[in-house]
């Protein structure tokens, strides 16, 4: 998937992993944001990828929430071919704050970006020969909810953090170069509104000196700030599998496209399988089960007997083992679905669905499910319902709306 790296360059590269990502709840109650999936890969290792494709080897990752699910699955970094550090942020005060941790562990000029977005190679290996502070910016329709910029002749002018009607589209996409000059800047950076020190108003302020920040729009982001952008991340990186069989599948099963199965796993007989679709380890397929485009499936999963599944993202250790649908969701960890449960996915005037108030521009979203979620025989879950984690849903119940964790609906 990764071709084509480029030489090794000495520069560090350092990424922010250490926060929850509370707008993903229920899905980050468990786990840091970063290591929410997507093609069956946490999103900060599609990143480290693509930035070790550029060149980089060595990477800084700055941790804090739940970082130890950080460590155990990247440990040094070998697996990959990489030198990773670890720099511990304890209380999360910003991303200047987390920046100015690792003044000592950084040597002139180096790369930062936020963990939770992917982009590409290329543009990363533009970033690395420049040689001023750099922010990348995307060119956006809709700046809702995204920090903007506004520039002139190839420099930043001003930095805007999520207004509500923007001078500008061109989003800040989280991706920098800096010079050893940002830690001044930062030591000399306030506290925000929102008690925080942030990288943005350290930029600014070199700004506002005189001192210059540069700027270069990038042709590729992948931003997820909700748990239903994650449906359209998987889409984005599934189009870029290419088929591979570790596994085993039984006589009278259909594939068709790109299907991608991993070790230990079985697909049996009588099930029909439409790419792409990538099955991890272990796992139990069919028979006679139906999975459609564009659905990840995590590793120790069963998919039973006449399940359906389509453009849905089911973690590991999940099993949806009898008569069930499941279209256009994101299901957690060690969930396990009752015979007959269904999942809406489409309001009946097909509008765009909406969720707590949030109109999640998707005409088509199911459930976004926490880990340990049961339910019983027949239960029916509403569009675009949010169920908390280690939630109970009784035979034949009806479960909508925001549901808190360790609820039971009956």
């Amino acid at each position: 998937m990764y071709q084509g790296e480029q030489k090794e360059i000495k520069m560090k590269a350092v990424i922010l992993a250490a926060g929850e990502g509370s707008r993903m709840r229920p899905l980050t109650y468990t786990r840091p944001k970063v290591m929410l999936t997507i093609a069956n890969k946490p999103i900060l290792e599609h990143l480290l990828a693509e930035v070790k494709t550029a060149g980089i080897k060595d990477f800084i990752f700055i941790v804090g929430y739940h970082d130890e699910q950080i460590r155990q699955h990247f440990g040094t970094g070998s697996k990959w071919g990489v030198n990773i550090e670890y720099n511990t942020q304890r209380k999360q005060m910003g991303t200047a704050d987390a920046i100015r941790t690792v003044e000592n562990m950084v040597n002139g000029n180096f790369l930062m970006m936020n963990g939770d977005i992917i982009v590409n190679h290329q543009d990363v290996k533009n970033l690395i020969d420049k040689k001023d502070n750099t922010m990348s910016l995307f060119e956006v329709q809709d700046t809702q909810d995204l920090g903007t910029v506004e520039i002139s002749k190839g420099k930043v002018v001003r930095i805007h953090e999520k207004v509500a009607k923007s001078p500008s589209n061109l989003a800040n996409t989280g991706l920098y170069l800096f010079t050893p000059e940002i830690f001044s800047a930062i030591s000399q950076t306030p506290t925000s509104p929102r008690g925080e020190y942030e990288i943005t108003d350290s930029l600014q302020l070199l700004v506002d000196q005189g001192r210059g920040v540069s700027c270069q729009q990038i042709k590729y982001w992948l931003d997820v700030s909700y748990p239903w952008d994650l449906l359209s991340a998987n889409e984005t990186m599934m189009d870029k599998l290419e088929a591979q069989n570790q596994g085993t599948i039984e006589d009278n099963v259909v594939i068709k496209n790109v299907v991608c199965l991993g070790k230990g796993s079985v697909i049996r007989s009588g099930s029909y399988i439409n790419g792409p679709v990538i099955i991890g380890e272990n796992c139990d397929i069919g028979p006679n089960c139906h999975i459609r485009p564009y659905t990840s499936i995590g590793d120790g999963c069963h998919i039973g007997a006449f399940v359906e599944v389509k453009n849905s993202i089911i973690m590991n250790n999940t099993a949806i083992p009898h008569q069930n649908y499941v279209g256009d969701s994101v299901i957690g960890e060690g969930c396990n679905l009752g015979a007959g449960t269904k999942i809406a996915n489409l309001r009946l005037d097909e509008q765009n669905i909406t969720v707590a108030g949030r109109n999640t521009k998707r005409r088509k979203l199911g459930a976004i499910m926490g880990d340990g979620v049961k339910t019983g025989i027949n239960a029916c879950i509403n569009i675009g319902t949010v169920i908390g984690n280690n939630t109970l849903i009784g035979p034949g119940a009806v479960a909508s709306g925001i549901i808190q964790p360790n609820s039971q609906i009956f």
